[in-house]
């Protein structure tokens, strides 16, 4: 690297210039860095990987990644002995030895690009129908609306959405009295019985 600098030196480059990009070169982005161990599970683009019970990341909201790992780390999600995928990400969430390093993970996540839509045979009109409900927070397209802290929901997995609604109903997630925004989502999860979950899950997988 110091090699670079001294060659752009030698080639008349302004010395604040070489430094800019020497700079470049010599320092990557620590997002990318920082989901080197994220993309064990969740994919190289952050696509998700069903098999691993690992959902798709890419696209969502970086402040919405970064309460979550907070939240991971806090120990205010992931803690019911019930939520053993839960409990994988709090050990993983401990790789991110600050918050700079949840910040610049979540800023890197948020450039990628969001997995397509999955196909599906189920009937989707129901789901469509229920999903009418959740549309204020989490957007017509489930595409999200961090304005009122929803994340992006489309392309996810159908069988994570049904774990994290059925983790909603029973008090698994949102039941932390630091989690209000977790604590929001409870009541909506109650109104939904497993079926109805499983029509909604499947209707955002699909879009």
């Amino acid at each position: 690297m110091t090699f670079l600098l001294l060659s752009l030196l030698a080639l008349d480059v302004p010395a604040d210039q070489a430094a800019e990009s020497y700079n470049e070169v010599a320092a990557p982005d620590p997002g990318v860095s920082a989901y080197a161990t994220c993309g064990g599970c969740h994919g190289a683009q952050g696509q998700g990987n069903p098999a691993l019970n690992a959902p798709a990341l890419a696209g969502q909201d970086a402040d919405y990644t970064a309460r979550q790992l907070r939240n991971y780390k806090a120990g205010i999600r992931g803690a019911d002995p019930e939520d053993a995928y839960g409990a994988q990400m709090r050990g993983m969430s401990s790789v991110l030895v600050n918050d700079t390093a949840v910040v610049a993970v979540s800023e890197y996540i948020a450039t990628l690009e969001r997995p397509p839509a999955q196909a599906t045979e189920a009937d989707l009109s129901a789901g469509q129908g229920a999903y009418a409900n959740c549309v204020s927070c989490h957007g017509q397209t489930g595409q999200g609306n961090p304005v009122m802290n929803g994340p992006a929901l489309a392309g996810l997995d159908a069988p994570y959405l049904e774990r994290q609604l059925e983790h909603f109903r029973a008090g698994r997630r949102g039941a932390h009295t630091e989690d209000p925004w977790g604590a929001s989502m409870v009541p909506l999860a109650q109104q939904l019985d497993s079926e109805t979950s499983a029509q909604v899950a499947a209707y955002l997988a699909s879009l």
